[in-house]
Order: C-alpha cells, then sequence, then structure tokens
C-alpha cells in the first residue's frame, strides 16, 4: 500500500487532522494507495510555506529560476518509466499512452518555462517627452488545481510558468489521480528546488480546493475542471480582486463536410472520440456529417471503434483501458441507458466489458457509437466528464 503524502515546505508529511482517502487503481477496482484528505488547516501551513519562500524565489535571476525547471525537466524524464506506469496505474489509461504524451508533455512543460524565462524580453515605445515599457512582476503565492483526466500534463501546465515566473505555488491534484503528483514532490526534493516554491496538498475540492481559492494571501487561481465548479470559484475570487484562469467544460462537436479529405477526417475523428477512453478536453463527443457522405463516413467509422482493442492498460496492445473510476463507470453506463430512452440507437459498444485476468473486475466500457439522437438530447447538451466532476464533488459536500 503506497501512502501518499502533502509536500509542504519541502517537506513530504501527512494532513494535520491524520484523515486518508483510498484511492483505487480503475484496471482492477483494488485500492493501492491512501491520500491525505487535507483540509484548510493544511492549506493554511502551506500558503504560509510559499509566502515565507516567495522573496527569495523571486529575486533569483530568470536564469537561475530556469535552471530549476530544467533541471525537474530532465529528472521527470530520468523516471519516464516509473512516472508513465504510475499515472497508468492511477488513471486506466493504457501505458504506452501515458509514456508518449503525458509524462512527455509535463517534461517539455519544465523545459518550455524553463528556458522561455530565461529569453524573456519586452519592448519600449518612446514618446514626445518620455518612453512607456512594461515591467512583469510575480504576483506572490498562486494557487493551482487540476483535473484527473491527464494528471502530471496539466499539473505541470499550471504549476511551471507561474514558478519560472518568480511565483511561488500552492497546487492541488485530484483526488481520483494524486500519484504522479506526489512522485512530482520527491522529484522537486531530488533536484533541490527551494522549500516552499512548490507545495502539494491533496484532498477534494469542498475542503483543500476551496480553501485554496478562498485564502486571503493567494493572488491568483488556476483551475481545469467544470463549469459548475468554474463559476463558483469566480464568484469568490471576483470580489477578492484575484488573478483567474478557468478551463471549464464543453460538448464539442466535429463537424465532417462531403469535401474533405476522408482517411484523415475519419482517423482524426476516431482519435478525437476515444482517446483517454474519452477522457480528455477537446474530445469530439458529437459528429455532424455532411449528406453525401454521412453512411459512408458512419460505416467506417463503426468499423473502426468495433476494431479497438479494450483490456489491460499494462498490455501494450490495448488501446483502450478502464474508465478513472467507479463513480464515472457507473455515470457513462447511465447516459449510455439515457441514450436509448432518448431514441438512440447503438452502433457499436454500449455495454460494460469485464477482461479476463487481474482486470475481471476493472471499470471497462466498450467504446460507444450512437445514432439518431435530436440535437436537444442530453447526451448531446451535458458532457459526461463534468457530469462525473459534479457527482464526485457532492460526495463530499456537508
Amino acid at each position: 500500500m503506497i501512502e501518499i503524502k502533502n509536500y509542504i515546505g519541502g517537506k513530504l508529511i501527512a494532513a494535520q487532522s491524520g484523515a486518508v482517502l483510498q484511492n483505487p487503481e480503475p484496471a482492477t477496482g483494488s485500492i493501492f494507495s491512501t491520500i491525505p484528505d487535507s483540509t484548510s488547516e493544511d492549506v493554511e501551513l502551506a500558503v504560509a510555506a510559499a509566502e515565507e519562500a516567495f522573496p527569495a524565489w523571486s529575486a533569483l535571476s530568470n536564469n537561475d529560476r530556469g535552471r530549476y525547471l530544467i533541471a525537474i525537466s530532465r529528472r521527470i524524464m530520468e523516471r519516464l518509466d516509473e512516472l508513465a506506469e504510475a499515472e497508468s496505474k492511477d488513471n486506466g489509461k493504457p501505458l504506452w499512452l501515458a509514456k508518449k504524451v503525458d509524462i512527455r508533455r509535463a517534461h517539455e512543460n519544465f523545459e518550455f518555462f524553463g528556458t522561455g524565462i530565461m529569453h524573456f524580453a519586452s519592448e519600449s515605445h518612446p514618446m514626445h517627452d518620455g518612453i512607456n515599457y512594461t515591467l512583469r512582476k510575480p504576483l506572490g503565492v498562486v494557487g493551482c488545481i487540476s483535473p484527473w483526466n491527464l494528471p502530471l500534463y496539466l499539473f505541470t501546465w499550471k504549476i511551471a510558468p507561474a514558478i519560472a515566473a518568480g511565483n511561488t505555488v500552492v497546487a492541488k491534484p485530484s483526488e481520483v489521480t494524486p500519484l504522479t503528483a506526489y512522485l512530482l514532490s520527491e522529484i522537486c526534493m531530488e533536484v533541490g528546488l527551494p522549500a516552499g516554491v512548490l507545495n502539494i496538498v491533496h484532498g477534494v475540492g469542498p475542503k483543500a480546493g476551496s480553501a485554496i481559492v478562498s485564502h486571503p494571501k493567494t493572488k491568483a487561481i488556476s483551475f481545469t475542471g467544470s463549469t459548475r465548479a468554474g463559476k463558483e470559484i469566480a464568484s469568490i475570487a471576483a470580489p477578492m480582486f484575484k488573478k483567474l484562469s478557468l478551463e471549464l467544460g464543453g460538448k464539442n462537436p466535429n463537424i465532417i463536410f462531403a469535401d474533405c479529405d476522408f482517411d484523415k477526417a475519419l482517423n482524426t475523428s476516431v482519435s478525437s472520440s476515444f482517446a483517454n477512453q474519452g477522457q480528455i478536453c477537446l474530445c469530439g463527443s458529437r459528429i455532424f456529417i455532411q449528406r453525401p457522405i454521412y453512411e459512408k463516413f458512419r460505416d467506417a467509422f463503426v468499423e473502426k471503434v468495433k476494431r479497438m482493442a479494450v483490456g489491460d492498460p499494462m498490455d501494450p496492445n490495448s488501446k483502450q483501458g478502464a474508465v478513472v473510476s467507479q463513480l464515472h463507470y457507473d455515470k457513462v453506463l447511465s447516459y449510455i441507458a439515457l441514450a436509448e430512452e432518448e431514441g438512440g440507437t447503438i452502433l457499436a459498444g454500449g455495454k460494460a466489458l469485464h477482461p479476463e485476468g487481474r482486470c475481471e473486475n476493472g471499470w471497462f466500457i466498450a467504446p460507444t457509437v450512437i445514432e439518431n439522437l435530436r440535437y436537444d438530447a442530453r447526451c448531446n447538451r451535458e458532457e459526461l466528464c463534468e457530469a462525473f466532476n459534479e457527482a464526485q464533488n457532492n460526495r463530499f459536500k456537508n
């Protein structure tokens, strides 16, 4: 059993209350780690550590800060296999996908911003009796709250630019996928990142996330998640005049015209619809096809989807792994049932799968294609990942 801990002030520590949450592996349904069930008390410690670290960190030269980020990026690549396996185990996605995309992109996030800050430049504009120029200064303590679908990739996408610019960070990964964030804590300690520059607080949105957003000393908030949560965060942050970055839910359509590059449109649509089990922000969850090629495109799309291999994420032949949790599994199956009630016709999938061996109790669903839903059907209007986020959040509300 892995005991995940908070990373505060350069040290790995348990939640102040001692409370933990259980973390299951989606592919097996078995608990493999615990995480701190942090509260405002833990966030207070993290903000204090970040505030203490800010003067020295912001005073460092861009080059010196950049070197820390580059060291982190290199260490991520040195631990590529370990991080990819952790993400696959935590998230349910195929190991090859975690290794090819997620962990490499986390490495590139630190590398890009680490080198970019070394080459920062600005312009000045002369006037008749003066000169206009812009000075860019770090804000202070920044709060970063990231989602579960691309755990390390999106986590580092928030953290790297914030600390490169001289801010210090209090970050909360999703409680659904905490393991790679914990390993990032270890990496920061290994490269000697000064204590308090990055603080990672594990826990749920209504407790830890809310405390980060509402804390008077967090000067900016970066959040990726549901529209409902984003609206609530904005309502708290705006009156406090915090800087705010929100990436929220949507229901993306792919629009296929008759004069398209057919093979390219087909392959891209399959990839955008089912990459990471469809659990990505840019998932093409609706497809509109111009009438002259409707049947041709539909039939070719369904044929490709039916050939997608679903199985153990650790198997290199698996193109699809498990969905991220029992709650999301139940939510997706409920929407498939709803689609049938709304008049949809299932052309592929539409059912749970139970791979043989260690994954027989995992949360696997066959890639599903549904035809003939009205434009205003709930399944055409509501994003499944967002519905899961709301259900997950509601579990922990008082």
